[in-house]
């Protein structure tokens, strides 16, 4: 209670697209079936801000800088005491935390896999798309294995949220469109999906599907209120792919794909790192005792830079963004 004995609300900060509200009120429903009295109104208030990412649509995240564009200004509100708490799509989260934050929950996981969703609702795989159709798609990670499929498909820029994605490919501005599941079932908009790609099509991206909790690391408040709602098969598993990112050093010039999941009582991870044109792909899977899941992850990408070479990241890191899209749209 503050001193005039009102509510002192708890803060969610969140972005202000769909999915993201979505996951917002997801959080605070969750909040509120732990702690009763946070349904006392006032108890919690939603705070929506707009990020780098949501105000730049015209060009690919790799020209703004990649990772965190979707998180700077939620960190500084966190820091500064705007919010207590910020809900996010942890694939958006860079590896790195700004220090005197911590990110210790997960929400049960959805599905992980990507949606494939064509204008011809007949075309239900990658590899049945017609020579040279379009694919639209803001992804790397997705262009990368889309082009190693069949190379002569073209992948346009596609950004803005998931309603303007689907807007434009009803007006046939491209032929089919990528994206994750979740989202889609977070707003009730599975139905949208022509269908589900499994992994060995498509392999999502690290924390695809998982939405997690960052608050300042001395809110006893906040802290006791977030790790009620921890999953800890999801935290487990996120890790283990996070870990995997941060040994591969990853930036958004780089497609990388990475997925564990807990099969018969251990981790089973899978991951991947391939060349913007599709032209290169390495792959590794591993699995191991669940203790062991940020290990497994880190030796993975550990493994994965050995097999592709000194030269493949060089490239990489060497690449300008218009070099990069150059690959892809030649």
């Amino acid at each position: 209670m503050a001193e005039n004995g009102a509510v002192t609300p708890l803060r969610i900060g969140t972005r202000g697209s769909p999915l993201a509200l979505a996951q917002a009120y997801e959080t605070r429903r969750r909040l509120i079936e732990n702690f009763p009295e946070l349904e006392e109104e006032g108890a919690i208030e939603i705070c929506v801000m707009k990020t780098q990412g949501d105000m730049i649509l015209d060009k690919s995240l790799m020209e703004l800088g990649g990772k965190g564009l979707f998180t700077k200004e939620l960190d500084t509100a966190l820091l500064g005491n705007e919010v207590d708490i910020c809900v996010h799509s942890m694939k958006d989260v860079p590896t790195w935390l700004p220090e005197g934050t911590v990110l210790p929950c997960n929400l049960p996981r959805e599905d992980t896999n990507d949606a494939f969703i064509t204008a011809n609702g007949d075309i239900k795989k990658i590899a049945d798309l017609p020579d040279n159709s379009v694919i639209g798609t803001a992804s790397l990670r997705r262009q990368a294995q889309i082009l190693s499929q069949n190379p002569t498909l073209k992948c346009v820029n596609f950004r803005g949220n998931v309603q303007t994605r689907l807007r434009k490919l009803d007006d046939g501005v491209v032929d089919a469109t990528l994206l994750a599941i979740a989202g889609l079932k977070r707003m009730e908009m599975q139905d949208c999906a022509t269908a589900v790609l499994e992994w060995d099509e498509m392999l999502p991206a690290v924390a695809q599907g998982a939405i997690g909790i960052q608050c300042r690391d001395d809110d006893e408040r906040s802290l006791k209120y977030i790790a009620a709602l921890n999953c800890m098969d999801t935290h487990v598993c996120v890790n283990c792919e996070r870990a995997f990112l941060e040994a591969l050093d990853g930036n958004c010039k780089t497609p990388i794909a990475g997925q564990a999941r807990i099969v018969d009582g251990e981790i089973v991870f899978r991951g991947l790192i391939a060349m913007p044109d599709g032209s290169e792909k390495y792959t590794t899977e591993s699995r191991g005792a669940i203790e062991d899941a940020v290990e497994i992850g880190r030796k993975a990408g550990e493994e994965l830079k050995a097999q592709a070479g000194e030269k493949f990241f060089e490239m990489m890191v060497e690449m300008s963004p218009q070099q990069v899209l150059g690959q892809i749209t030649k």
